[in-house]
């Protein structure tokens, strides 16, 4: 591999981790809302969450683009109080990759946290424990293998992000181009057939890695609470 390659692939591990990162604590708290919580405009809020999954990806990365471009509502005002952009940046990267990966999160997660009996959560209320004591101590245990499948899942789908990543925040070596950038740059460019193959045999051993990492984790961590 050479070392444009090498980048490209460092960087996609670099934006799948941080998307995920940083929407893990978000996801569980709106799988656990939606699983648990009856609200006015309920089914509107799920059908937002899944947007992503439905809509486009350059559709996403416009409205992305919109909202957080330097003349964008929220990228103006993070431009103007802390001089933080994230078009055109690795950052901003990781979020398109967060967007897109979000609802296959959100849903891996609320599966999860339907198996759980409410019954255990009464009971645990029951013997005085605190909301919060209920979900740390009764409910995350027993959805974590969703959690942790959810979370793998969408590691490996912001590594395969493609349509929101290069409208929001272009193709630049070294600061955008993941993978799947780095794919699209070798097959516009001249005798780049053999980069193409490398990078696409990288990429489809990683995502096949997730998919089994995700699946062997949840097996694992059923058999340890007892599944």
């Amino acid at each position: 591999m050479t070392p444009v390659e090498i980048e490209a692939l460092r960087l996609s591990l670099e934006v799948a981790a941080l998307a995920t990162a940083v929407s893990l604590p978000l996801a569980v708290a709106v799988a656990y809302t939606l699983a648990r919580v009856r609200f006015p405009g309920h089914a509107a809020v799920n059908a937002l969450v899944h947007m992503p999954l439905v809509l486009p990806p350059v559709v996403v990365g416009y409205f992305l683009l919109l909202l957080f471009g330097t003349r964008g509502p929220i990228g103006h005002w993070l431009d103007a109080t802390f001089g933080f952009r994230l078009i055109f940046t690795t950052q901003g990267a990781a979020l398109a990759s967060a967007v897109m990966s979000f609802p296959l999160m959100v849903r891996a997660i609320r599966l999860a946290l339907d198996a759980v009996d409410p019954g255990l959560e009464q009971a645990a209320r029951t013997l005085g424990a605190a909301p919060w004591d209920t979900f740390r101590s009764v409910t995350l245990p027993l959805m974590l293998p969703g959690v942790l499948s959810g979370a793998v899942v969408a590691f490996a789908a912001s590594l395969g992000e493609f349509g929101a990543t290069i409208t929001f925040v272009s193709n630049i070596e070294g600061e955008t181009r993941t993978l799947p950038l780095a794919i699209f740059t070798a097959t516009q460019t001249p005798d780049g057939d053999a980069v193409a193959a490398r990078l696409v045999a990288i990429a489809f051993a990683l995502a096949v890695a997730m998919l089994v990492l995700a699946e062997w984790l949840a097996r694992r961590v059923e058999r340890a609470i007892g599944r």
